[in-house]
C-alpha cells in the first residue's frame, strides 16, 4: 500500500511538471511567438496547426491524469486516517503533546538578579530589582508614577 502511494505521488508530481511545461510552450490566439515552436510552418513535424492541437490535447490528458491521481490519493489518505475522523494531532503520543505544551513564566522570586538582561552586572541588576519591588509595593500605580 505504501509503495502504491509513492508511485501515485511520483505520477502526480511528474504530470504537474509536464503540464507546466506544456502550458508554457503554448501560445495564445494571434500570438506571433508560435513560429518559434514550429506551428507557423506547414512543413513542421505536426503540420501547420498540428502542434497547437497536440499541445492542447497533451495538456488535457495530463490535467485528467493529475485530477484522477489527486482524487485517488485523497481517497487513500482518508482510508489511512481511520474511521474515527479525529484531528491530525489526536494520533500523537502523550509525550509529544506534553512537549509542545507552553512553559509557564517564572515567578519573580525564582528569577536570579541579572539573569534576564545579558551583560548587566549583578549590582545594577539588584538595584533594578529593588526599584521594581519598591514601585510595586508603593501605593501609586507604576503607570501614574512615570507621568
Amino acid at each position: 500500500m505504501h509503495f502504491l502511494l509513492n508511485i501515485l505521488l511520483v505520477i502526480q508530481i511528474l504530470s504537474a511538471l509536464a503540464m507546466i511545461g506544456l502550458i508554457l510552450m503554448q501560445h495564445g490566439k494571434g500570438a506571433d511567438m508560435g513560429a518559434a515552436f514550429g506551428s507557423g510552418a506547414s512543413g513542421s513535424l505536426f503540420g501547420a496547426s498540428g502542434s497547437a492541437n497536440f499541445l492542447s490535447r497533451s495538456t488535457a490528458v495530463l490535467a485528467t491524469i493529475f485530477f484522477v491521481v489527486t482524487l485517488v490519493l485523497a481517497y487513500f489518505g482518508n482510508l489511512r486516517g481511520g474511521a474515527a475522523g479525529g484531528s491530525v494531532l489526536s494520533g500523537l503520543p502523550a509525550a509529544a503533546q506534553s512537549a509542545s505544551a507552553p512553559v509557564p513564566a517564572p515567578v519573580a522570586s525564582q528569577v536570579q538578579p541579572g539573569s534576564l538582561v545579558p551583560g548587566m552586572s549583578p549590582a545594577s541588576a539588584e538595584k533594578a530589582d529593588a526599584s521594581l519591588v519598591q514601585s510595586r509595593t508603593s501605593s501609586k500605580p507604576a503607570a501614574s508614577a512615570s507621568r
